[in-house]
């Protein structure tokens, strides 16, 4: 459901004069296969609109059947908003659109690692318990940012939910090093 990695990389390999710095997330510059939390996610989201809840805990209890982890779930409740005609809870990116974009949802656009690359400062933060960035793309990686550093943080994939102080630490470390 997190795009923004991916995005970010985009626009550094389409203008890198647009970017000064990229940090993606737990994201490497391939096509990659979703794992089956997302399509539970939204069976979850959608059980949330459908429910016409107008409270977060409401929300929250029910997301609760799709998901353990409170920072995870706390990071996807952050996506709704008040609709202002019924006062219902619904998500940003409407939860059907969503839903039919999950096969293609781990694409990326850029295959060939010789016909784009960006060479600014690049930090991946990569969880240590998620396979969104193996050592064996490491050297892909590379062709596309060859000045890239990674930092390992212990957590799943949603880094920044789940040790926001650490991620928070590796960026801020990252960032100052570069001035």
């Amino acid at each position: 459901m997190d795009r923004g990695a991916k995005v970010a990389m985009t626009v550094a390999l389409r203008d890198p004069g647009l970017v000064s710095a990229l940090v993606p997330v737990d994201n490497a510059p391939v096509d990659a296969v979703l794992k089956g939390d997302f399509a539970k996610y939204v069976r979850g989201m959608k059980q949330i609109e459908e429910a016409r809840v107008t409270k977060q805990t409401e929300a929250n209890s029910i997301l609760e059947r799709y998901e353990e982890a409170l920072p995870i779930r706390q990071f996807l409740l952050t996506n709704l908003i008040r609709d202002p005609v019924s006062k219902a809870l619904k998500f940003r990116v409407p939860v059907q659109i969503l839903a039919g974009a999950l096969g293609n949802m781990g694409d990326f656009p850029f295959k060939d690692p010789d016909l784009a690359r960006y060479d600014g400062p690049v930090l991946f933060v990569r969880g240590t318990e998620s396979h969104y960035i193996p050592d064996e793309l490491l050297p892909l990686i590379g062709r596309f940012f060859p000045t890239f550093e990674i930092r390992d943080i212990k957590s799943g994939h949603w880094v920044i939910s789940e040790q926001p102080e650490a991620f928070k630490l590796a960026v801020t470390e990252f960032l100052s090093s570069k001035d």
